[in-house]
């Protein structure tokens, strides 16, 4: 028992010795008293200022880090309260992403970077910064920008033979046949003029079908959806798709539930 205790006593004395005191004031990032490196804040015009790019230099000037507030990155539902920035070491040709708190930035990122110990004489030290990354960087999903073109809704919408949806000779969407034969239904995906998939539908019957199997990728939801119509449809003479017809009535749906 008595050289537990001792061993225990001897792990407190090492931690607290080796437990570093880290400051961030003046731009400056202090270790356990010292100067380690310097902070330049530039506020980011594109992003109208509302976040900024650090540029964390050595003592003698020399450019270590480059710090960019990475908004393409999908937020974390369950942590509301950080950034994602990405650490370009521009000495240790290395880049991580890094999540850092929206209130107090500045002093979070600089903190964030003085505990990691990464700084030794005035350089960056390649393998501590692997390890940095490793222990510390984040692999966050890349954001999908699902925002739909501009237009009047009450105008209206046709398919065209390129396998476009227009409105007003203006292109707000695309789909595509992806039907696989063996299972026994048309498939097809939408998707915006910049190619974000939209949404993945699937149906028997072909124009007369009564529903679909419909998946839309904004909200990740699955759901049967009517497209029923009361008028039975013996025949086609198609000019853009076999099924442009129940085609026309899910782009309808899509359109009044504002995911195109």
């Amino acid at each position: 028992m008595k050289t537990i205790f001792s061993f225990l006593a001897a792990l407190c004395v090492a931690v607290t010795l080796n437990a570093q005191k880290v400051e961030y004031k003046d731009g400056l990032i202090k270790v356990d008293g010292k100067d380690v490196a310097k902070v330049v804040k530039t506020k980011d015009k594109e992003n109208l200022g509302l976040t900024s790019t650090y540029e964390i230099l050595s003592m003698s000037g020399e450019q270590l880090i480059i710090a960019a507030y990475a908004g393409e990155f999908e937020q974390d539902p369950n942590n509301t309260m950080d950034y994602y920035y990405r650490l370009t070491f521009m000495t240790a040709d290395q880049i991580g992403i890094f999540a850092v708190s929206k209130l107090g930035t500045e002093k979070d990122l600089a903190k964030t970077i003085g505990k990691a110990g990464i700084i030794v004489d005035d350089k960056l030290d390649a393998q501590l910064v692997k390890v940095f990354i490793a222990k510390k960087g984040k692999s966050p999903k890349i954001a999908i920008d699902y925002t739909m073109v501009g237009r009047d809704r009450a105008w209206p919408i046709n398919l065209k033979k390129e396998s476009s949806i227009e409105q007003q000779s203006k292109t707000i969407g695309t789909f595509k046949d992806v039907t696989v034969k063996s299972t026994g239904m048309d498939t097809y995906e939408f998707m915006l003029p910049s190619g974000v998939k939209i949404a993945k539908v699937s149906f028997t019957g072909g124009n007369n079908a009564q529903n679909c199997e419909m998946h839309t990728m904004k909200d990740n939801l699955k759901r049967v959806v009517p497209i029923t119509d009361k008028h039975k449809v013996e025949f086609v003479a198609w000019s853009v798709d076999r099924n442009e017809i129940v085609l026309e009535r899910i782009v309808k749906w899509l359109v009044s539930n504002q995911y195109l």
